[in-house]
């Protein structure tokens, strides 16, 4: 073996493999699913407001006078309650 080669000629820079080829299609398809989360959080946050903004309102001076150790539980329940929601569903 000359020093050029390589002990795996099919898993070199220029051809990485199907694997790491895999891998960036992964890599790309969650950073789209991550956005496409975050933009249907942004609609889910605005339906709200957008139909009744005063209660929408009187929710928030509601929960501005909460305490922080009340808004960390509620805050706790919230992600608990979606990351069961999203292993029920995946």
């Amino acid at each position: 073996m000359t020093a050029g080669q390589t002990v795996l000629p099919f898993l070199s820079r220029e051809n990485p493999g199907f694997f790491a080829s895999v891998a960036l299609v992964c890599v790309e398809n969650m950073w789209q699913e991550i956005g496409i989360a975050l933009c249907l959080v942004l609609v889910f946050e605005g339906v709200l407001p957008f139909l009744s903004p005063k209660r929408w309102r009187e929710s928030v001076v509601l929960l501005s006078g909460l305490p922080d150790q009340q808004l960390r539980l509620i805050g706790l329940a919230s992600m608990l309650l979606g990351t069961a929601a999203l292993y029920w569903l995946h």
